[in-house]
């Protein structure tokens, strides 16, 4: 979904996230490092790399030293691969090839004899002539060889040997070696290191990162991946600066009068709005309103909900006369429930990078930044990722609805989980406050860049014909407090 072109000399890994973050793919004809534990995902994304050198009609080659072919088959067979036009030199290590006495140095092959295991490996290369060339494990190469010295040795002689010969080899490593020699990362021409993390509650999360690539531009940083059926899923990092492109302001209404003349005629395309206040004050409401008028003035709205369902979102805006089901039949709305124990944030903004650039949103509804941040394995990047989202979909000119719920439901000192006040263009606070004996609730904007808005706080409410926004509180002093005063007391004062 990049809009750069890559070049189209580049080996392609098989997966589009990953060809994304290496601005097109592998630069053919040399050697990468692959490394993560075990479980990383090592040897399917080995197989990808493979299977997208058969699809361009490329002989390829997987040298297993650590899998025997009916493990790789299983593999295959649990993402409905098949392995035809793969092929597989299977040379696991037998035990007496472990003992000291058996161990052999391996130079260049025109220098020194090469062992038993090099020389059926040269043997297969040089006659398939393989495109590509996967290596798995360096680990076994480890114990085979025994030293250090001679092992970092063998690296570089199977560097000299593939170079030349126009292949593409890719060494996996799993890190299970005490004595993990890193000097291998200087021979490779690329090194990509997956990293498996394990949160206190959920899924696991992975996430690779490109070490080094020499001569070629790529994303750097951490950028998630899953493991599915079909193989791994790359979500390449959002940049915002990929994405600047000239836009024009575009006021987009909510539909109800009142809050229009809160914002000077709605909210405009490319800034974002964040709608704050107490649990129950009806910040979902508007946004969903917002989203069903945007949808009959034929724009598209996306919604992801991260604290309901779908169907309970829809039951409830039902209840207000506020139908939205016709919308999402028609396209016009979609609605994404976000599971924050099972998505990883990386994810979370691709399927927001897909609404936008395959689905056309031109409104995207966050609901809410709370169940966001529970998606966060670590808080304090959050203000910094969604920064980099809300400037993304601004420059896409896409009208962006933020809701934040407070702690609490009255009084002053009511703080959010995450402040993203900040970041917001727009500013919507919503309160309860409490007046003869009722509870009732306020509506106001509080900030609004880029032009002016009313300053007056209005009373809100919700019932069966839909929302409603009131004339301006003059009569009160302190509604925001949730304990307002009326004037005529304060003027005896």
């Amino acid at each position: 979904m990049d809009s750069q072109p890559f070049s189209s000399i580049d080996a392609a890994s098989g997966i589009d996230g990953l060809d994304h973050v290496l601005c097109g793919g592998f630069t053919p004809n040399r050697m990468y490092l692959l490394e993560g534990v075990p479980g990383s995902g090592k040897t399917t994304l080995a197989m990808q790399f493979l299977f997208a050198g058969v699809a361009a009609g490329e002989p390829v080659l997987y040298v297993s030293l650590s899998e025997s072919l009916e493990e790789l088959r299983s593999v295959a067979d649990s993402h409905g691969w098949s392995l035809d036009g793969v092929h597989i030199r299977e040379l696991l290590p037998q035990e007496e090839s472990l003992q000291p006495e058996e161990q052999y140095t391996i130079f260049h092959p025109s220098e020194i004899e090469l062992t038993e295991t090099t020389s059926k490996i040269l043997a297969d290369v040089d006659t398939l002539k393989p495109r590509r060339v996967v290596f798995d494990s360096l680990s076994e190469l480890r114990l085979l060889i025994g030293n250090s010295l001679r092992y970092r040795r063998q690296i570089l002689a199977l560097k000299q040997y593939f170079t030349g010969r126009n292949c593409t080899v890719l060494l996996l490593d799993d890190l299970t070696a005490t004595d993990r020699d890193l000097q291998v990362q200087s021979i490779a021409h690329g090194v990509i290191s997956l990293h498996q993390m394990i949160p206190e509650y959920g899924a696991d999360r992975r996430r690779l990162r490109v070490v080094k690539m020499r001569g070629k531009r790529y994303r750097g940083g951490y950028h998630d991946y899953a493991i599915r059926r079909g193989g791994l899923e790359v979500f390449p990092r959002v940049t915002a600066a990929e994405h600047r492109q000239p836009s024009t302001r575009v006021k987009m209404s909510s539909g109800i009068e009142g809050i229009d003349a809160l914002l000077n005629g709605g909210i405009d395309r490319g800034t974002s709005t964040l709608l704050v206040g107490a649990p129950g004050t009806g910040k979902s409401s508007v946004a969903a309103q917002f989203a069903r008028t945007a949808a009959h003035a034929g724009h598209k709205a996306a919604l992801f909900i991260f604290d309901e369902s779908s169907e309970t979102l829809l039951g409830r805006m039902a209840g207000l006369g506020l139908d939205l089901r016709a919308s999402v039949a028609a396209g016009a709305i979609t609605i994404q429930q976000i599971d924050p124990a099972e998505m990883s944030p990386g994810e979370f903004a691709q399927q927001l990078r897909y609404a936008v650039e395959e689905g056309g949103a031109s409104m995207i509804v966050i609901d809410s930044l709370n169940g966001y941040l529970n998606a966060m394995p670590e808080e304090h990047y959050l203000t910094i990722q969604l920064h980099e989202l809300l400037t993304y979909l601004g420059q896409k000119g896409v009208a962006t609805i933020l809701i934040g719920a407070h702690q609490g439901l009255i009084g002053a000192q009511m703080q959010a989980p995450v402040d993203a006040s900040y970041l917001a263009d727009t500013v919507i606070l919503m309160r309860y406050f409490e007046s003869r004996g009722e509870v009732r609730q306020s509506i106001s904007v509080v900030k609004q860049r880029g032009g002016p808005h009313e300053r007056t706080v209005r009373e809100f409410t919700l019932d069966h014909a839909g929302i409603h926004v009131g004339e301006p509180l003059r009569q009160f002093r302190g509604v925001l407090t949730g304990v307002p005063v009326p004037e005529d007391e304060g003027a005896t004062g």
